[in-house]
């Protein structure tokens, strides 16, 4: 247990010192670490987990009047209201003439951050 714990605080220590841009912060570790920190994060990870795990439950599918995300023509009148009806809708929950959205899509334990950024992943695809 021990050692699992300490690999663990030294991977979590290389990756730290190789996105702080501090060259030579950690000249060892750096090059193993290189690879993870160039990679591309993907736009929005956090929208997109959140997404993956609780909104596409019923967006994937359509449940209850959901828009798909990309769906332009769905999507298209709700972007129109702005960000903040949409954060609204999604974290308060809404009931409208095309179908319900539970609060926080169900998912009582999510963040108000959470939920705008499984917002703004869903809009980004639907624009």
């Amino acid at each position: 247990m021990k050692k699992a714990s300490l690999v663990l605080l030294a991977s979590a220590t290389a990756l730290l010192a190789a996105c702080g841009g501090q060259e030579g912060a950690a000249p060892a570790a750096a090059p193993a670490a290189a690879p993870v920190a160039a990679a591309p994060a993907p736009d929005n990870a956090l929208g997109k987990s959140v997404y993956n795990k609780t909104c596409a439950l019923c967006h994937s599918a359509g449940v209850a009047g959901a828009p798909k995300p990309g769906d332009k023509g769905e999507w298209g009148p709700r972007i129109a209201q702005g960000d903040e009806v949409l954060y609204k809708h999604a974290i308060e929950g809404f009931t409208g003439s095309k179908g319900m959205m539970p609060p926080r899509g169900g998912g009582s334990s999510l963040t108000d951050e959470e939920v705008k950024a499984a917002v703004d992943f869903m809009v980004a695809q639907s624009r």
